[in-house]
């Protein structure tokens, strides 16, 4: 596992955490992949592109897997 991702918001939706991290480009090609069953969040294949991630969960996506994790200064 690859080291923990710095957020500055609490809360981060899984499509927006795949375009953060450049795992794609777009908000439409995000929402294909996670609802293809291309992505994982806590060992679990994750289809709704609105879920919310927070500090600690699990993100796999093409075999790079990633730990969200949040600033201490955020709300």
């Amino acid at each position: 596992m690859s080291n923990p991702v710095p957020l500055d918001e609490p809360v981060i939706q899984l499509d927006q955490f795949l375009k953060v991290m450049n795992f794609v480009a777009t908000g439409g090609q995000a929402k294909a992949m996670i609802q293809g069953g291309f992505v994982e969040v806590n060992g679990e294949t994750e289809t709704r592109r609105k879920k919310k991630l927070r500090h600690g969960d699990i993100v796999t996506f093409e075999g790079e897997t990633v730990e969200v994790e949040f600033n201490e200064d955020a709300d």
